[in-house]
Parts: structure tokens; sequence; C-alpha cells
């Protein structure tokens, strides 16, 4: 059987891995980078932070589609660790898991995301567009 596509992405940010935690897991701040484009509505977020809760995103894009994209927490470690579930409403049989690692460096975090399981190389491909932008979202909190 051939190894389902995957995608892993660095960025160096320059804030302590408690503070790129909290971006993540906290609802408010979320919305501040997760799916943000010139669109009237902003993004909603919801979070059930435990082993097992489940987590919730909406947004639009540009021309107005809306997309949400959901999952389940399957492990937590404050400050250092995230793995959970993936699926967007549209195809909610096409889950994947997400893996966020926060390793202190002398001037931040260093954050690993790995997205694995994916569908198909188009899916994965898309991911990756979709995961920088948010990246790039993300690394400007920190300036």
């Amino acid at each position: 059987m051939d190894a389902k596509p995957s995608l892993t992405l660095k960025r160096r940010l320059k804030a302590a891995p408690e503070k790129v935690y909290e971006a993540w897991t906290h609802p408010e701040q979320m919305t501040r980078w997760w799916g943000v484009t010139p669109h009237p509505n902003k993004p909603i977020a919801e979070t059930d932070l435990r082993v097992g809760g489940r987590f919730r995103v909406q947004f639009w894009g540009e021309s107005g589609e809306h997309h949400a994209v959901g999952g389940v927490y399957r492990e937590i470690v404050p400050g250092r660790r995230l793995v959970f579930s993936w699926a967007w409403q549209s195809t909610p049989e096409r889950e994947s898991q997400v893996t966020v690692d926060l390793k202190p460096v002398d001037d931040g975090t260093m954050l690993t995301l790995t997205h694995e399981q994916f569908f198909s190389e188009k899916a994965r491909d898309d991911h990756g567009v979709g995961w920088n932008g948010a990246l790039n979202n993300l690394e400007r909190l920190f300036p």
C-alpha cells in the first residue's frame, strides 16, 4: 500500500512557545491569523481544548465562499505540541492529521507543522498554499 501524501512546513517566530501555543488554541487569537482574507466577515473559531475535545474554524474567501474545518484534539502538550484531526465540512470523509511542534530557540520559537494522510497529492499541494498563507499571517502577529 502506498503512503499517503504529507506536508511539513517550518517557521521561526519571534515569540515564546507559550505565546505561539496561545495563538493556536485561543479562539480570539486564532481568528487573527487563520483564514484572514479581505472579506467583511471575520473568521469564527471554537475550541474545546482537551484530548477528545473538538475545534472548528469558519472563514470566508475573497469571493465570499464559506469554508469550515474542524477536528478532534488527539494530543496536547501545553506550550509545546498539538496533534489534531482535520476535516473540511465539505469533505468530512477525507480526514487527515495535523501536528504542530513548538521548540524554543534563542530568539523565539521554531514551529514545525506536519500535515499527514492527505487524500491526494493535489489536496496536499492545496493545503500547502493555505498553510503558507496562514503561517504568513501568524508570523505578522509576532513582529
